[in-house]
This record gives structure tokens, C-alpha cells and sequence, in this order.
């Protein structure tokens, strides 16, 4: 068993003296659970309390997430182009859908949408808006958010976005037990409590936290159960050197696996930044990628005021495609978000804005850059596609993989 303390950081904008309090709680929480456990608690449990403490996590509470006065932006709050594009490919699965319930027979309520944390709401009304301007309108519009403060905020921006369309959504606190349509999850597996783990001198080790009068801080345990049979795995795929640390995230598989059984003929969308296995677990990544995000600076220290940073680790799509496969579904489609989204026509939509228009135009044309450019997100942020029970589009493609489908790369 060794302990590493970990650098706090310094020079960072200044909470006031509420969200320093809110965070302060929140460490005492923490500290009465690892007492209890006997004295460390494992990373995946840290996290999920800075994150998902009711009132003091940082999903959880009332802080400001997205845009300026947050701590990042996300595609949706970068360009209504996003969701826009993004209708098109949700508009193929809603009538592939509905085609596929029609032919069963089986009564069914209208294939829809479920989006997994809506963030601000930005996400969902550009789409319900997108759809009904497409001629095919979402009149079912279902949104998982366990964070009360985001779901007032989401139920803002709907009523303010488009008044017309925003008695379509219903909030859910639980899966539902029956899904037909598309399911969206942008930016959610990122965010799901991670193991952080390292292989050194032949042993494979758990990082886990501990606490004293200094603070938080890392203790290394021996890692056990479907911990231990994942990191084993991993060492036998991957040539994963002496000292090598990184995240294993079992949260996001058991995710998938509780989504499956309830989708019948639906497909989801699963939009995030991260890599294959092989390049997750690439020799040069040895450090890992899990991160602390705060007003717009990201720290390698995930102790770092508590419930007032983001938390997240890149993901392994290898992983989760492979738990997907595991349970059932189809695993039709993994590509860059550049690549869907081109595939989705964003450039037609681009092209649909007057150049006359400089301010616009040019306005449009940086948001487009951002979501596309391979130094921006265009080729960090990935799109994987499972379904269930339904073909989108034509032939065996999807619109948005009809080219630069990298299936192989998983």
C-alpha cells in the first residue's frame, strides 16, 4: 500500500464565500464516508459524490455549468448548427422507428426521442425545432436528468426557445421500461464515475482516496473482482509499461447494459470525446485522461474544491461497443464527429446562410470550424451508433456513417 498526495492548484478565479461553503460540505460528506469504509473509499465512489451529492455535487447543485460563467461549452451551446444537423440522422431513426413498430403490430405510443442530461435544455430545442421544421414533428420528447437545478434550467429554456413545442417533453428520473425512437446521450459518458487504476512492478493496483488534515489524497490498494478481470484483460491486449495509470470506467458498461433490454425498436446516439482501446491505452498515454474542469482550466488535481469542478475521463468506445454487442444490440456505426456531421449535411445547412450577411455568416461559419476542425472537436469527439429492431436510412448505412464508418477501429 503506498500514498501519493496530489498538487493543489493555484492562481484560479476564487469561489465566493457560498460555493466555498457548498464545496466545504460537501468534503465533509466525503470524509464521514471514507471514515465508515474503514478509511478510503475507490476513485469511482469520489466521484460520483463531487458530482452527484444532491445539493452539493456538482451536477447537483445550483453553480453555473455551461457557456462563459461555467466551466465548459458543449456542442449544443457552441452553434445551433449542431443540433440542427444532428435532427437529420434522429429524423431517419424516428421513422425507422415507427416503420418497425407499425409492422409488428404491437400497439405502441409515437416513437420519440430520450435524451440522457440535457445540460442547459440547448440540445433539445434546437431539435424539437429542427424536427417540426422537417415536417417530422417530435411529439414525444422524454429527458433523464437527475440534477434538479439543470432540469429548471432545461424547462427555461424550452418555454423561452419554443413555447409551442415544449409541452412534448416529460422528465424522467429512471429509464423507462420500454423505448421506441432515438436515444441521445452527448457528453454523458464522460461524466459516469470511473475507476482510476495502475499496473506497476507485475501488481495491478487501485487508486483509491483517503483523507487526513491536509486533505484528500491518493492510496493504492490491490484492485479486486471485475476490477481486477478488466485491468488483467487490458495488460494482456495492450503493452501497458511499468507505472502505467489510467481509468477503467465499469459505470459506463453497466449503463449500457441496463439501456438494452429496454430498447425495443430504437436506436441511440452516443456523442463524446475519447478513443478506441488501442489508442485509450496507447504507451504514450500513460498518465490516463482524467481531468477536473473549473471556469475554463483543467487541472490534473481531481481534488481540487470539491462539487465546484467537473470531473470526467475520456471514453473507451472499444468498451463500451463491446457491451453493447454483449447485450444484444446491433453495433452499426463509429466515426468522428466531424464525419457524422458532414455526413449529415452541415455544410448544406452552412450553405443555406447568406454570405451578404458578414455579422451572421461569419458567426456561423466559426461555429461550424469549431465543431468540425481537427484541432477543435471534429476528430477528439467520436459518434457511436447501436439499435435495436430498426435500419435507418438505406442499404445497411445510416446517414451519418454512410461514409468514413471506422467500425474496424473499435
Amino acid at each position: 500500500m503506498s500514498r501519493t498526495p496530489l498538487r493543489q492548484s493555484a492562481a484560479l478565479p476564487v469561489p465566493n464565500a457560498h460555493a466555498l461553503a457548498a464545496s466545504e460540505a460537501l468534503c465533509a460528506r466525503i470524509r464521514n464516508e471514507i471514515d465508515a469504509a474503514g478509511g478510503s473509499i475507490s476513485f469511482a465512489r469520489y466521484m460520483a459524490l463531487a458530482l452527484y451529492t444532491p445539493q452539493l455535487g456538482y451536477y447537483s447543485g445550483g453553480a453555473a455549468k455551461f457557456g462563459a460563467a461555467g466551466d465548459f461549452v458543449t456542442a449544443p451551446e457552441i452553434s445551433p448548427l449542431f443540433g440542427r444537423t444532428l435532427a437529420r440522422q434522429v429524423a431517419e431513426v424516428m421513422a425507422a422507428s415507427s416503420t418497425a413498430v407499425f409492422e409488428s403490430g404491437e400497439v405502441s405510443e409515437s416513437a420519440g426521442v430520450l435524451e440522457f442530461g440535457a445540460g442547459s435544455g440547448a440540445l433539445a430545442a434546437v431539435l424539437l425545432a429542427e424536427l417540426d421544421a422537417l415536417g417530422t414533428p417530435c411529439q414525444r420528447y422524454r429527458i433523464i436528468e437527475l440534477s434538479g437545478s439543470l432540469r429548471a434550467q432545461q424547462e427555461a429554456t424550452l418555454h423561452a426557445s419554443v413555447p409551442h413545442l415544449a409541452h412534448c417533453v416529460e422528465w424522467l428520473a429512471a429509464l423507462p421500461d420500454a423505448i421506441d425512437g432515438c436515444v441521445i446521450a452527448n457528453e454523458v459518458l464522460d461524466a459516469m464515475p470511473a475507476h482510476w487504476v495502475t499496473w506497476r512492478d507485475g501488481a495491478l493496483l487501485e487508486r483509491c482516496v483517503t483523507c487526513d488534515d491536509a486533505g484528500f489524497s491518493v492510496v493504492e490498494q490491490a484492485a479486486s473482482g471485475a476490477l481486477r478481470a478488466a485491468m488483467t484483460a487490458l495488460a494482456g491486449e495492450h503493452n501497458l509499461g511499468d507505472g502505467y495509470t489510467s481509468e477503467i470506467n465499469l459505470a459506463a458498461s453497466a449503463w449500457i447494459n441496463a439501456l438494452a433490454p429496454r430498447m425495443r425498436r430504437a436506436a441511440a446516439l452516443l456523442i463524446d470525446y475519447g478513443f478506441p482501446a488501442r489508442e485509450f491505452y496507447h504507451p504514450q498515454r500513460h498518465t490516463g485522461t482524467l481531468r477536473a474542469h473549473y471556469r475554463h482550466h483543467a487541472l490534473d488535481d481531481p481534488f481540487y474544491l470539491p462539487g465546484l469542478c467537473d470531473l470526467t475521463t475520456h471514453v473507451d468506445f472499444s468498451a463500451i461497443a463491446r457491451a453493447a454487442q454483449d447485450a444484444g444490440l446491433s453495433v452499426d456505426g463509429y466515426t468522428t464527429q466531424a464525419q457524422f456531421l458532414i455526413q449529415c449535411g452541415m455544410a448544406d445547412l452552412l450553405a443555406q446562410s447568406d454570405p451578404q450577411d458578414v455579422k451572421r455568416h461569419g458567426a456561423l461559419a466559426q461555429q461550424a470550424n469549431a465543431l468540425l476542425s481537427p484541432a477543435e472537436m471534429g476528430e477528439l469527439f467520436k459518434v457511436l451508433a447501436v439499435s435495436r429492431g430498426v435500419t435507418p436510412g438505406h442499404a445497411q448505412s445510416w446517414r451519418g456513417f454512410a461514409s468514413g464508418n471506422r467500425l474496424h477501429a473499435l
